[in-house]
């Protein structure tokens, strides 16, 4: 994030430490210098610049942290941050799998807050039964876990449909507890739909019934949508998601508006809001998150030489939303950020 430097700070310093000289009574008034701002100093992306896929971010235990999609690092690697631009490894956050899961196929973690000491994990994994991709929930006391799910089966499994992947968790203003997912049609052929449910309190069942929110249906979509993200504000449900293929630069983000978390949703735009640039291609499958009154969206891109490739592969960038009358705007991805 930016970091702030306080102008004039050692001037004033300085002038505190000078030797005092005798009172000789009134004199002239003081000259009051103009107020300095604090000046902004940039970053530059990518914050994270090894392959850090489909990631997502908390804010836990004065600091952030961020989950991605299995590597080298994990089932599920985990990084800290003290600004959201300075990251560190933390380890697997989910060292040991459930036992409905076949190893290797670990994919795009997102975790719900619901107290200091308890954390809800939705992730994606190959399940051995179905042979296809589901979704799973796990717990920990702490935002580095240790992670556990001892359940025998997924959470979610439309093997029919493809199977299961990309679980966001949602928490309405009142309290309410949804999940988003995406059924994987693409493996089979068929349409992907963003689907939404509501979630038990505990954040560990699902309840009620799964309603379809919206599908693949503009030209920039291709044959797919997915990485559903919801986000309220100011009375507005702004359903984020991804479109077209990770792993070419045709990969981007677009947005929906929802009139609640179970929708209706609609697309105001037949265009996505983040687009490759000359900095980055691919951008795709973010999460929002608010610092210091500003919106950032965190998303992975490739480099625009290498998309596709394994090295560096999917690195973590940060782009700001400005809000222009109710709608997102995104200048980036950018390399550097002033």
């Amino acid at each position: 994030m930016r970091l702030l430097v306080a102008a004039g700070t050692a001037l004033v310093v300085l002038a505190a430490c000078g030797t005092a000289e005798p009172d000789s009574g009134p004199g002239p008034d003081p000259v009051t210098e103009p107020a300095q701002e604090e000046q902004p100093v940039g970053f530059t992306n990518p914050v994270y610049d090894r392959d850090f896929p489909d990631p997502a971010v908390i804010e836990a235990d004065d600091g952030y942290y961020a989950y991605a999609t299995n590597s080298r690092l994990g089932n599920v690697p985990a990084l800290t941050s003290p600004d959201l631009v300075s990251w560190e490894p933390a380890g697997d956050a989910m060292p040991v799998l459930a036992p409905w899961v076949t190893g290797g196929r670990t994919w795009a973690p997102e975790i719900a807050v619901h107290a200091p000491d308890r954390y809800v994990l939705y992730y994606t994994a190959l399940g051995t039964e179905s042979g296809r991709q589901c979704v799973g929930r796990a717990v920990a006391s702490s935002p580095a876990g240790p992670f556990v799910d001892d359940s025998a089966e997924p959470l979610i499994c439309q093997a029919d449909e493809g199977g299961s992947i990309d679980a966001s968790p949602f928490t309405d203003a009142d309290g309410t507890r949804y999940l988003l997912w995406k059924n994987d049609g693409n493996a089979v052929g068929a349409d992907t739909w963003i689907y939404a449910q509501p979630l038990s309190e505990d954040g560990l069942s699902l309840v009620g019934a799964p309603v379809q929110l919206m599908k693949q249906d503009q030209p920039w979509e291709g044959h797919l949508v997915e990485a559903p993200f919801l986000w309220l504000r100011d009375g507005t449900y702004y359903l984020f998601y991804s479109a077209n293929a990770f792993d070419r630069a045709e990969y981007a983000v677009g947005y929906a508006i929802c009139e609640g978390p179970l929708g209706p949703c609609a697309k105001p735009s037949s265009e996505p809001i983040l687009v490759s640039s000359d900095d980055a291609a691919g951008p795709g499958h973010c999460v929002l998150i608010e610092k210091d009154g500003r919106t950032w969206m965190v998303h992975h891109a490739w480099p625009p030489d290498s998309v596709g490739s394994a090295l560096p592969g999917r690195t973590m960038w940060l782009t700001e939303v400005l809000w222009r009358d109710g709608v997102p705007v995104l200048d980036g991805p950018r390399g550097e950020v002033p």
